[in-house]
């Protein structure tokens, strides 16, 4: 017969006793645990330790080979990527000191065209070395002295010939005969018209730091220089004639000319202007200026103002000399003009497309 068991014996005290151990230990294991888990939250967010980062440049290895006999001339190493033509020109001058950056003609391919100073590097890579094609273009000139010594010239030349040096005019002759109102005029127009062009060169043109070949700035000398020579001859010779319909005609041809070269400066200006503002994505436009109004009818009209300019010193001074001058002149910026327009269509073509070159219709 089975005996009721006391809940009060020992041997249920000791059952009781390890269960409420149990629970004890549980409950200040979940209290620990709950503690540490608060300590680590207030602690903020466990961040893993960042990894370092290798920052590694790229550089470029510029083969330089002549273009004639596609021989390699130099390497130019460690070139960085953000590094420009220009300065592969510099450092190409450091490995070969005769080679100055201005005669030093680069070309991606042997028959194209020469890479402009300010093309990156990076864009003409295809891998990490780069040949490039190597032209000696000759001895340089910048584009200010290349005016200023084209323009001085006949300014001085033009002064030569008024003071009728013995040396070119006979003197008996050039005391006996008297000169002619036009002849000072003439004097006046042509000196005015090259100070015009050198005060323009030295304080509104701004020109890129390019260069021309020194042959170009000889042949333009020769050319504005020997025209001048034959001008200042036959208008300042003892025997010059004046034109056939006089006074009237002197007058309304000077007039003519100075309202071309007054026109001639401020288009010279707007240009700059607009060149300086940076506004290089519209056509200029005329202004409260009457002489900016020839935009409206023409592309270039510092070309037209030009030619007017020696056509009207032609009806001037009346002198074939300068008729052939002016003829010649018409021509080569009437060319200038049409080149000019065509890069002005493609920038610009719905405020252009309507206007002609240099001259309204003709060109």
């Amino acid at each position: 017969m089975l005996k009721r068991q006391n809940p009060g014996a020992p041997g249920h005290r000791r059952d009781l006793a390890a269960d409420g151990g149990a629970l004890s230990m549980s409950h200040n294991d979940s209290r620990s645990f709950f503690n540490l888990s608060q300590l680590v939250l207030s602690a903020g967010q466990i961040k893993p330790s960042p990894a370092l980062k290798h920052s590694k440049i790229t550089y470029f290895e510029v083969e330089i080979v002549d273009v004639q006999s596609k021989k390699q001339i130099c390497i130019v190493d460690k070139v960085p990527p953000a590094s420009t033509v220009l300065d592969v020109k510099h450092k190409f001058h450091k490995a070969c000191p005769q080679w100055y950056p201005s005669r030093v003609g680069l070309q991606l391919e042997r028959n194209g065209p020469f890479l402009k100073d300010s093309i990156s590097i990076q864009s003409l890579a295809v891998s990490s070395i780069i040949t490039l094609y190597f032209t000696d273009l000759g001895q340089q000139v910048g584009w200010t002295t290349f005016f200023l010594t084209e323009y001085t010239g006949p300014l001085l030349i033009y002064l030569l010939f008024y003071i009728r040096l013995s040396t070119i005019y006979d003197q008996a002759e050039s005391r006996k005969n008297f000169r002619h109102p036009v002849v000072h005029l003439a004097c006046f127009c042509h000196c005015l018209h090259y100070i015009r062009h050198l005060l323009e060169t030295l304080f509104v043109h701004k020109f890129s730091e390019g260069h021309t070949p020194l042959k170009n700035m000889i042949k333009g000398c020769a050319f504005y220089w020997g025209f001048t020579s034959w001008i200042a001859y036959y208008i300042n010779h003892p025997w010059y004639t004046p034109p056939s319909f006089g006074h009237k005609q002197v007058s309304y041809a000077a007039l003519a000319f100075l309202m071309c070269e007054a026109g001639n400066h401020f288009i010279n200006v707007a240009l700059a202007h607009q060149t300086n503002s940076g506004n290089r994505t519209c056509f200029p436009s005329p202004t409260y200026n009457p002489f900016t109004w020839l935009f409206l009818l023409v592309s270039c009209p510092n070309y037209t103002y030009e030619a007017g300019s020696w056509i009207s010193f032609t009806v001037m001074t009346q002198t074939l000399p300068v008729g052939i001058f002016a003829f010649l002149m018409v021509i080569q910026m009437s060319l200038w003009a049409q080149k000019k327009h065509k890069l002005y269509l493609k920038r610009f073509y719905p405020e252009v497309r309507r206007k002609a070159a240099m001259i309204p219709i003709i060109f």
